[in-house]
């Protein structure tokens, strides 16, 4: 039985090779440092508008997400959840524990009452496209990136 939980210190060695664990990652992450991922989940511990987690089959880490409450003045001032990083380990894929990740991200949007949930997919992930699709997203809107 795979739990959902919030991450833990001690799961980001884990968290972050899953990030690594596709082709867009394993460019952009690097596991043989983790100083900046551990200044980055500190941060986003101490932010209550932020939550990462994981979820856990036995005693590994086999999934991760990331959901950021977003307020706003649009929508009549509506809160938004962002939902980033859906990963899940290679081992465990093809199951369903990505559909109740995003289910239990949706659920907690609802919770919090966010008008919306929303998220951005690189246009290289067509398998993503069709999974967040299944799921009942639409891409209504074209995304734009300026890297830093």
């Amino acid at each position: 039985m795979t739990q959902v939980r919030r991450a833990e210190a001690g799961d980001l060695p884990a968290i972050v090779a899953l990030l690594a664990d596709d082709p867009l990652g394993s460019g952009r992450e690097q596991l043989d440092d983790l100083t900046p991922y551990r200044a980055a989940y500190d941060a986003i511990a101490a932010d209550p508008g932020q939550l990462l987690l994981v979820a856990v089959g036995g005693d590994r880490v086999v999934g991760t997400m990331q959901l950021s409450f977003i307020p706003g003045l649009s929508r009549r001032g509506a809160l938004r959840a962002q939902l980033e990083g859906v990963r899940v380990h290679h081992d465990h894929r093809s199951r369903g524990l990505g559909a109740d990740l995003v289910a239990w991200a949706v659920d907690e949007a609802r919770r919090r009452g966010c008008a919306l949930v929303q998220l951005t997919t690189d246009k290289s992930r067509p398998d993503a496209h069709r999974f967040y699709e299944r799921l009942g997203f639409r891409a209504s809107h074209e995304g734009f990136k300026l890297q830093l």
